[in-house]
C-alpha cells in the first residue's frame, strides 16, 4: 500500500500522454494500459473496489469492465468517434477512487452500469490510438490480457486491504489519492488547447 500511495505521488504531468506505441501487435497493446497512468489508476480502483465489495463482485465488476472495454476498442479501431474521451477517463479515475475511499456496500449491478459506462471510454483510446501497421486482433488481446493482470492486482491489493482495519483505513486513503490524481487530471482535460501563435512574418504575408 505504501509503494501504492509513493506510486502516486510521482506521477509526472508528461506521462498522462498515452504511451506504448513504440511496439507493434501484441505488445504494444499490452503496455498501453500499463503505461498509462490514467488507465492503470483506473483499473487498479476496478480490481480494488470489487474486493472491496466483496462476493460475485470481484469477478463481475472487472469482467464488466473488460467486455464493454473490448467493445469500445473495437469501435476506435474501426474509427467511430467518441466524445470527450479523456473527460471520461479522467472523471473515472476520481470515480472510482472516490467510491474506495467512501468503501460502502454499492449496489452490484449499478457498479458494474458505471465501470461498464467508463470502460468503453477507456476501450475506445486503446482501439483509436492503436499503430497503423499493427494487427487489431492481436493488438486487442494485449490490452485485454494487460487489463485483466491489473484487474488481477488490485483485487489483491484490495483483498489484502480488507483484512485488517488497520489495512482497510490504508486502502480509503489510497482511494483519496486516487481520486485527487483523478481531479487533476480532469481538469488537464478541461483547459482549452494551446494554439501556437502566429509567426510575425507568416502573419505579414499572409495579409498581403
Amino acid at each position: 500500500m505504501r509503494l501504492l500511495l509513493l506510486l502516486l505521488c510521482l506521477l509526472p504531468a508528461p506521462l498522462f500522454a498515452h504511451t506504448g506505441h513504440g511496439t507493434l501487435g501484441f505488445s504494444s497493446g499490452f503496455t498501453h494500459p500499463v503505461f498509462g497512468p490514467d488507465h492503470l489508476l483506473a483499473m487498479l480502483s476496478v480490481g480494488i473496489l470489487s474486493a472491496q465489495m466483496g462476493g460475485r463482485a470481484i469477478w463481475t465488476v472487472p469482467l464488466s469492465f473488460v467486455c464493454f472495454m473490448l467493445v469500445g476498442g473495437i469501435l476506435g479501431i474501426i474509427g467511430i468517434p467518441f466524445f470527450s474521451v479523456e473527460i471520461a477517463i479522467a472523471l473515472s479515475v476520481l470515480t472510482l477512487g472516490s467510491a474506495i475511499a467512501i468503501n460502502k456496500k454499492f449496489p452490484t449491478a449499478l457498479i458494474m452500469a458505471g465501470v461498464a459506462f467508463f470502460a468503453l471510454f477507456h476501450g475506445h483510446a486503446h482501439g483509436e490510438e492503436m499503430p497503423g501497421s499493427a494487427q487489431p486482433a492481436l493488438y486487442a488481446l494485449g490490452f485485454v490480457l494487460g487489463t485483466t493482470l491489473i484487474h488481477l492486482l488490485g483485487v489483491l491489493i484490495g483483498w489484502l486491504g480488507t483484512r485488517e482495519p488497520r489495512h482497510s483505513s490504508l486502502l480509503r486513503i489510497s482511494g483519496v489519492a486516487i481520486a485527487l490524481v483523478g481531479a487533476y487530471f480532469l481538469s488537464q482535460a478541461l483547459l482549452p488547447e494551446k494554439t501556437s501563435p502566429t509567426p510575425p512574418i507568416a502573419a505579414a504575408s499572409s495579409a498581403r
